[in-house]
């Protein structure tokens, strides 16, 4: 079913030009001047009951326990965290996860890689004027690709690379390929080496030419975080501090180094950061805010913009700057402008600008809540109880409800279900 029409009574409008085009860019003003302070001053502000919940956020409370019920099945930790006009409207954990904690969120990473070559890209224009037309295998910005073990990788571009179209081999263990909205199927290749990220990364084969196909490759994203290190010269973990966390006031945060005994010397451009709940709600509002936080434009607009929109680098499938986007509308119960970043373990985070929300959904398993990944310390009081949890059997009467993606689509789904309209 699709979500009815949303109206607000006073809307502001920006207008960004954006490659010698004019978008229109469309904020409700009801959270267009709030900005929360960081936890430790007092957070964000909350609406604490049903009442509060219509009348200050717009939104039902009784539709937001069922998709948190769906939650519950869908991993074995996790939660769900809401925010609309503004408010935190709903916030609940299961299992080791909770607010202050910092499990491995996976791919749900790569967003936070993307935005980061967004800022790059403006700050550093200079530097790499093309922007995401930069053909990076280059000794510019990429010396250690050099010389090139396959010809056909001088044509990858920056923006290819961030849309997981440069030819970079799928993974998992039936990769796919997507031509046009057509899918191949390639066979398993060997993929990032943790012991040896860049190289690894680098050397991943290609399975057609840069713009071919789309796959959804890893090593694509981390290779986009290599540039960022060339041209900024910062790690991409300090870079994103430096440019994302203090500014917004994200508590205590870090990327996943710690693997067993070894500690990875660069974060993985692919994944594996690790934040506080609230504060990747933080980072989804800034978002959903055009890239502004508390009158500082944080991350270009236009970079953003792109973000929810069919792409140039990606004509093959809605995927543009690591974000999954509904504007072919294949998630049937979602506006057509929202968009998203999932990661493996059921972990997504959602923006939804008609709607004025932000969805940030938490899953995992005991594994990426292992306190010694990160240099964070973890809090003690862990809740062990869905230890021994099972995922419900898939059977041709659930497999729908529960997707492929550990129930994030349905859960995008049934929280748009319920604004107020």
């Amino acid at each position: 079913m699709r979500h009815p029409e949303v109206s607000f009574p006073i809307r502001l409008f920006r207008r960004v030009p954006l490659a010698g085009i004019s978008v229109v860019i469309v904020s409700t003003i009801r959270g267009a001047d709030y900005f929360p302070p960081p936890d430790s001053a007092g957070g964000w502000r909350v609406a604490t009951n049903a009442a509060q919940m219509r009348t200050l956020a717009g939104m039902d409370a009784a539709r937001l326990e069922n998709a948190f019920a769906f939650t519950q099945r869908c991993t074995q930790n996790g939660g769900l965290l809401v925010v609309r006009h503004g408010y935190l409207v709903f916030e609940r954990y299961f299992g080791r996860a909770g607010r202050n904690v910092n499990p491995d969120m996976a791919s749900t990473g790569k967003a936070y890689t993307s935005i980061a070559c967004g800022i790059m890209l403006q700050e550093f224009r200079e530097k790499i004027p093309d922007g995401l037309d930069t053909k990076v295998f280059t000794e510019r910005f990429l010396p250690e690709a050099l010389p090139l073990d396959d010809p056909r990788r001088v044509d990858i571009t920056l923006g290819q690379l961030l849309c997981m179209t440069a030819g970079y081999w799928g993974e998992g263990g039936a990769p796919t390929g997507i031509v046009d909205g057509r899918v191949e199927q390639l066979k398993p290749v060997p993929g990032q080496n943790i012991r040896d990220l860049d190289q690894s990364s680098l050397k991943v084969p290609m399975w057609t030419n840069a713009g071919g196909g789309y796959s959804y490759s890893s090593p694509a994203p981390h290779i986009a975080s290599i540039v960022l290190r060339h041209v900024t010269g910062q790690e991409l973990d300090a870079y994103i501090n430096e440019r994302l966390a203090q500014p917004m006031g994200w508590g205590a945060w870090g990327y996943c180094l710690n693997r067993g005994d070894y500690r990875m010397p660069h974060a993985n451009g692919a994944g594996s950061i690790a934040v506080h709940a609230t504060d990747a709600l933080r980072f989804g509002y800034c978002l959903l805010h055009h890239g502004e936080w508390a009158g500082k434009q944080l991350v270009p607009a236009d970079y953003i913009a792109l973000c929810n929109q069919p792409s140039k680098y990606n004509p093959h499938t809605p995927f543009t700057l690591q974000f999954e986007h509904n504007a072919d509308g294949h998630v049937v119960g979602a506006p057509r402008d929202a968009f998203w970043k999932s990661g493996a373990g059921g972990f997504g985070l959602m923006i939804v600008p008609s709607l004025d929300l932000v969805i940030y959904k938490l899953g995992g398993n005991n594994g990426q809540y292992d306190s010694t990944l990160t240099d964070v310390p973890q809090p003690k009081d862990v809740d062990t109880s869905r230890d021994d949890w099972k995922p419900i059997p898939r059977t041709p009467f659930n497999e729908g409800s529960l997707g492929g993606d550990d129930g994030l689509r349905r859960v995008l789904e049934m929280v748009s279900a319920a604004v107020n309209p």
